[in-house]
């Protein structure tokens, strides 16, 4: 059905095609047509972070930034939906236009800017979806608030999406907010990822349950830089990392059209990047710390090669857009095959 949808879409301009599809999947939802006209994905139960997930194939971060539409994304399979990046204050983001197909490489680049409605907002709509499932919130700074008061920002995400979220993802690896990736370093990296793992104790106390608290990264490090990241997650003993976000490195897509727009490159071209931090990542970091692969996966044989390189769940996103629905019980029958066939040596 994607492949009648997709001409229709790619037609309009990126940014309303993508809001259209959610509409489309809203609507299919609701009348049924989606169960009519999707196969139904088959369990993989998968444990990660303390948590249980009906299968190791989730949805990133940045497709339903406001939670607005979990049921209908659930519906498609996936074993677990990351919501966001959201923000203290609703915001914006970048002028338009901000979102580009780069068709012919399968690749997305993307300039958003953390556009959301808040976090309040966000809750609301987690609160009201029926799904039963592993829903995870990704968090941020709002552009106007500096990096020295970021821990702000985000111990006031953290809080608010405390007893709706499955687990809690801190992005500080998005290229579209000035500054933002210079918190992965050093001693800024170390007071936000400690004062959150503060907070994070003194909730879970205070409440009585625990959410996993996970880091999202960049895949533009150099190996030391990587070592070094993974050396002060390790002494600060953060619950997961998310491998990785979007790229600035072009060297994939050269000469291609709007290959030259600023913003953060997905899809195909991100795949050997990404996957070969998540290796170094896996290499460097404690081994109880589990991975999400995510980045450049189109085919069920991607998603095979994260779990390889060390993931033990992963994520889709800029492949849906070029896929569709199909992707997700690709993934899920490549693992299930990957798990059978290690559990026969």
């Amino acid at each position: 059905m994607y492949g009648l949808l997709r001409p229709l879409l790619f037609a309009s301009d990126p940014e309303r095609a993508h809001e259209r599809a959610l509409r489309w999947g809203e609507l299919a939802h609701r009348t049924g047509l989606a169960r009519l006209a999707t196969r139904r994905v088959p369990d993989l139960p998968t444990r990660a972070f303390g948590l249980e997930f009906r299968n190791p194939v989730g949805l990133a971060a940045g497709l339903d930034k406001n939670g607005a539409h979990i049921d209908a994304l659930a519906a498609l399979g996936f074993g677990f939906i990351e919501v966001g990046t959201v923000t203290p204050k609703p915001q914006p983001g970048n002028p338009k236009p901000r979102l580009f197909r780069l068709t012919g490489h399968q690749a997305i680049i993307n300039r958003m800017g953390f556009n959301n409605d808040g976090i309040d907002a966000l809750v609301r709509n987690v609160e009201r979806a029926r799904w039963n499932g592993v829903i995870g919130i990704n968090i941020g700074k709002n552009k106007d608030t500096p990096n020295e008061r970021a821990l702000d920002d985000y111990l006031h995400c953290l809080e608010r999406a405390w007893d709706v979220a499955g687990y809690i993802v801190v992005n500080i690896s998005s290229p579209n907010t000035a500054g933002l990736r210079a918190l992965q370093f050093g001693e800024p990296l170390r007071a936000l990822v400690g004062g959150l793992r503060e907070s994070q104790a003194r909730l879970a106390a205070a409440r009585g349950n625990q959410r996993p608290l996970l880091l999202k990264i960049a895949p533009d490090f150099e190996s030391a830089e990587i070592d070094a990241l993974a050396s002060t997650l390790n002494d600060l003993g953060i619950d997961g990392v998310i491998a990785t976000n979007t790229t600035l490195d072009r060297s994939e897509v050269g000469g291609a059209e709007h290959a030259s727009e600023t913003g953060g490159l997905s899809g195909a071209p991100l795949y050997g990047l990404s996957t070969e931090v998540l290796r170094r990542l896996r290499h460097a970091l404690d081994p109880n710390i589990p991975l999400v692969g995510v980045g450049g996966i189109l085919s069920g044989a991607d998603a095979a090669g994260k779990m390889a390189a060390g993931a033990q769940l992963v994520q889709c996103y800029s492949g849906l857009v070029y896929r569709g629905p199909a992707l997700v019980g690709e993934c899920v029958d490549a693992l299930r095959r990957r798990r059978e066939q290690g559990t026969q040596h």
